[in-house]
């Protein structure tokens, strides 16, 4: 009615106006909105909402009456809740339902997480984010000292302080009145919560033999003093070699734990007077406070004559060895846990610190550390430490771990480390063997020449943190200069060799060559050459005439049998003839075959794109040149089986379109498989 009434005025005062001109016309105000007010059943179905599961854990009263619901209705249904969820169950005696019980107790004790109270108490969203994307994340501290804070009234904040722990009453001027700051807490860190220092780790492993027996060595090495026994020190040959040395010039030189008896001792060797003096300064740093005794509530206070600072009674027994170590790889932890394990006869060394250890164990002389540290790297072969456990292993000489990072690398240099930062710690040496070796694996040799731009790609960017895309690879070397190629500049020229062992004659696809003319890091001429290598071979009904070598001329092509289905077929286009290559594994055994098979052009195995870009030769019969190679890797060995080089004229028929098929027994995941073909003339 509010509505239709101001219409009406409108419309009088629109007349008036038009009446007489005299009159100015009123303005358009519309009618406020009336307020919406919460009915009595909104309010009842949000309380019972709220109160459902204080009212389902109260149980059945004496009465045996059900508690009080909310009436239903179609526009204010019961729902269930579930937990912390939006559905809750019928306000009705759980009784025996534990489940329900656990619910309704779980959806009243239901807290925030830090996350959530993170950003509910933000004053900015901004502080919550990263400002800068170019630097790693910071969390805020959470004593709130770059948070704005204000402090109140003096007048006020004293008498609100003060009050009594009881009263419920408010500090005058509440409104205006604005929180302060809190008091910064102090940070309590309890030692046992501390990183182990070296000497820390060192003592974890012989700490039994010090319990029963005091050291008698004493070795200096990395800036630390080490407490050693004479008779676990004979596995190694360093220290063994030392002590002898040691015990051929005897000397007596008192041994200090604490800096603190070093200085006295100087003090009174220099001073004539120290009959009296010496007393003075021993009771004076006898009353000094060590770091963990002023943590104590008795306040127990060391004398100069506690072991801490002095020990006497090893003066004539210590004997002291110093070891300088040059090596960068060599660090304090990781020279403590092999120094532990000269006390122990089941060697235990972690992971993340066994190239660390073996350079210790490698100064030590330490043998058996050193075997055990080369058995956990073979075992933990990665695309993370491959690259240095294989620097390691030629560093110190462990030939059984080079063997087996090059064979990883043979395998695994395209399907794993090609797509890891990790690889950036390959070196042009090693990656120079590696694509060199008559068993490297690879898809195909497109593959080969993304690995080597994305390896050139991350040696000139040592900070990158991230794999680059191959759009930012592609614009990296499309930005440089088009004068000359990448290889023929003088920052490139030590990479040509690793361009000249593609076989560029496998580069098939015109998609793929497209991207190496645009990218510009080999010659021109040898994209042309391979050019016109292809165009003879399309004009000769598919001849490679001028490709006469088996091993370097034939077209690579790799996959790999890793998960069920343990099958896989594959399709090949070669100027104009087309074969799939399969491999399947025969029933439930371990057995599996591997063979290819010409497709004819109506062939259903073929794509459509194939079908309508690609060029089909009518030739009954094609002699091709091909070779299947298996690997894998068994417990305790590498698999590793070559067909050789196997004729076949391939026909349309359905007994000449097969080659022999290759049955192998045993094999284990994963396979790799790679067949080489070649078209010799005909």
């Amino acid at each position: 009615m509010a509505e239709v009434t101001t219409v009406t005025n409108l419309s009088a005062s629109s007349k008036h106006s038009m009446g007489g001109m005299a009159a100015h016309a009123l303005p358009y105000l519309p009618a406020a909105p009336p307020q919406a007010r919460m009915s009595s059943v909104a309010m009842s179905y949000t309380r019972a909402l709220q109160n459902a599961p204080y009212t389902a854990l109260i149980g059945v009263v004496v009465d045996a009456r059900q508690p009080d619901r909310h009436s239903a209705s179609p526009r204010y249904r019961i729902r269930r809740q579930v937990g912390g969820t939006n559905r809750w169950r019928l306000p009705e005696s759980l009784g025996g339902d534990l489940l329900g019980t656990a619910q309704a107790i779980k959806s009243l004790n239901e807290p925030y997480n830090d996350g959530m109270v993170a950003v509910m108490t933000a004053e900015n969203p901004a502080t919550s984010v990263n400002s800068d994307p170019e630097k790693p994340y910071q969390f805020p501290p959470r004593d709130g000292i770059d948070r704005p804070h204000t402090t109140l009234d003096a007048r006020t904040s004293n008498r609100w302080l003060n009050r009594p722990r009881s009263s419920d009453t408010k500090p005058p001027g509440t409104a205006p009145c604005r929180l302060s700051s809190p008091s910064p807490i102090e940070k309590f860190q309890p030692s046992s919560a501390r990183s182990p220092t070296p000497v820390d780790i060192f003592h974890y492993h012989s700490a039994p033999i010090h319990s029963v027996l005091g050291p008698d060595i004493l070795l200096q090495c990395l800036d630390t003093n080490w407490e050693l026994h004479r008779p676990y020190i004979q596995k190694s040959a360093t220290l063994t070699h030392l002590l002898s040395k040691a015990e051929s010039t005897p000397h007596t030189e008192l041994y200090y734990r604490d800096p603190m008896s070093a200085t006295l001792d100087q003090y009174i060797s220099k001073s004539n007077h120290y009959s009296t003096e010496y007393q003075d300064i021993s009771h004076s740093l006898s009353l000094t406070d060590s770091p963990r005794s002023s943590s104590r509530e008795d306040g127990e206070k060391k004398g100069i004559g506690h072991p801490a600072h002095v020990v006497r009674a090893r003066t004539n027994t210590m004997t002291k060895l110093k070891l300088k170590v040059r090596d960068p790889m060599v660090t304090r932890d990781a020279f403590a846990v092999a120094l532990g394990n000269l006390y122990h006869e089941d060697i235990d060394v972690e992971k993340c610190d066994v190239v660390g250890v073996l350079a210790s164990a490698h100064t030590l002389g330490f043998q058996d550390l050193e075997r055990r540290c080369a058995d956990i790297m073979l075992r933990n072969l990665s695309a993370m430490t491959v690259c240095k456990y294989h620097q390691a292993g030629l560093k110190y000489k462990v030939g059984q771990v080079v063997n087996a990072c090059e064979r990883w690398l043979e395998l695994n240099l395209i399907p794993h480390l090609s797509v890891q930062i990790h690889l950036r710690d390959l070196p042009l040496e090693l990656l120079q063997k590696i694509i060199k070796s008559s068993r490297f694996f690879t898809f195909n040799e497109y593959y080969l020449y993304k690995l080597l731009c994305y390896w050139i790609f991350l040696q000139q960017n040592h900070h990158l943190q991230l794999m680059p895309s191959h759009s930012t690879i592609v614009t990296f070397f499309n930005s440089l200069s088009k004068t000359t190629s990448f290889v023929e500049r003088e920052q490139g020229q030590q990479y040509a060799s690793l361009f000249r062992s593609i076989r560029l004659a496998g580069v098939t696809d015109t998609r793929h060559l497209d991207d190496m003319l645009r990218m510009n890091v080999i010659p021109q001429q040898w994209i042309l050459k391979t050019l016109s290598l292809h165009y003879h071979a399309l004009q000769g009904g598919g001849d490679m005439s001028l490709m006469l070598n088996f091993g370097n001329d034939a077209i690579r092509t790799g996959f790999i049998i890793q998960q069920e289905p343990r099958y896989h077929s594959e399709v090949v286009s070669i100027h104009g003839f087309h074969f799939e290559l399969k491999a399947h594994r025969q029933g439930k055994h371990s057995t599996y075959q591997f063979y290819m098979q010409r497709l004819k052009p109506h062939d259903p195995t073929l794509s459509f794109r194939i079908c309508e870009r690609q060029t089909f030769s009518l030739r009954q019969d094609r002699e091709v040149l091909y070779s299947i190679r298996i690997q894998c890797h068994l417990p305790g060995q590498d698999y590793i089986y070559n067909t050789g080089i196997l004729s076949k004229k391939f026909g349309l028929g359905s007994k000449t379109s097969r080659s022999e098929v290759l049955s192998l027994d045993g094999l284990c995941l994963p396979i790799y498989v790679t067949f080489s073909i070649l078209f010799p003339p005909s």
